[in-house]
Parts: C-alpha cells; sequence; structure tokens
C-alpha cells in the first residue's frame, strides 16, 4: 500500500495539518499522522520514518514550529520525498520556523511550503502530484481539480465583476 505519511511536532499544529488531510482525502489519497518531535522524541521520530517506508509510504510531510527542524530529521533518515511547512506562532514572526524548514544542507532536500495553511493545502497538492506521476488516474483527477478551481474563479469574479 502506498501513503502519505504526515508528522507534526505538537497537538496545536493538528489544526493547520489538517486542511492537508482534506485534500489527500479529497484524492483519494491513504495517509498516516502523528505526533512526533524532532527533540522531544527523537528515537519515536526516527523509528516511525523507517516502519513507515516498509509499509509504503512514498511522500512525507512534517510540520513544526519555532525552529524545531522536524522536516530535516525526517529527510535526513529518508530518501522519499519530504515536504515542509513551516507552522506559524513564534516570537519571531515564524521566521525560525521558516528558515529552519528550509536551509537544508546541499544533498539533504526539503521541499518547504508556504507558512500555515496555505503551506498544509499546498505540502498535500504536491504530495498528490508526486504521486500523479506514474499514477494517470490520480493525474487526471488533479488536471478536473484545477479546471474546477478555474471556473469557481470564473464565478466568483462574475458575481463582482463591473466594466467599463
Amino acid at each position: 500500500m502506498r501513503f502519505v505519511s504526515i508528522l507534526m511536532g505538537s497537538k496545536s499544529d493538528y489544526d493547520i495539518v489538517k486542511e492537508a488531510l482534506g485534500i489527500l482525502e479529497k484524492f483519494d489519497v491513504k495517509y498516516e499522522i502523528l505526533i512526533t518531535s524532532a527533540h522531544r522524541s527523537p528515537q519515536r521520530t526516527q523509528d516511525y520514518i523507517k516502519e513507515a517506508e516498509n509499509k509504503g509510504a512514498k511522500v512525507f510531510i512534517a510540520a513544526a514550529g519555532m525552529a524545531a527542524h522536524l522536516a530535516g530529521v525526517v529527510a535526513a533518515h529518508t530518501t522519499k520525498p519530504v515536504l515542509g511547512i513551516p507552522m506559524p506562532g513564534s516570537n519571531l514572526a515564524s521566521m525560525d520556523s521558516l528558515f529552519s524548514t528550509v536551509q537544508m544542507p546541499s544533498g539533504i532536500p526539503v521541499a518547504t511550503v508556504a507558512i500555515g495553511k496555505a503551506g498544509a493545502i499546498n505540502a498535500a497538492y504536491l504530495a498528490v502530484q508526486i504521486l500523479a506521476i506514474d499514477d494517470e488516474n490520480l493525474a487526471q483527477k488533479l488536471k478536473e481539480d484545477r479546471k474546477k478551481q478555474q471556473e469557481k474563479l470564473k464565478k466568483d469574479s462574475s458575481e463582482i465583476e463591473v466594466f467599463l
């Protein structure tokens, strides 16, 4: 079975990360989700990554705030794609979580998305796109979703348009 593995640094991240779950469910992509910390439970994190790979995880999404660096720790233990979601809410205007996720050393990449809700949504879409590389059915669903987004934009615009 192939699936997306989602790791969060703390329970407080769930309200944002659940946005990704909705996207994955929309595309019928299976996922696992758990709370584990790069610093408070490093062995649990490492053990889970190997367990998830053995069960069929194809993409990892890691969400953490402050300078927790969960995505980097995940990337250090797998060669699967890792998508990092910097979480908002620190005293440093979330710059610490952004920099700790995006500033990876050469050879250990983390694809970093936007901070917060938009990042959670885009991480899920990116995971679906990765899985769709060799899944034509999933690729078609993505194309249909893009078309629906375009249609919604046109409809929304038609409700407020004013032209001279």
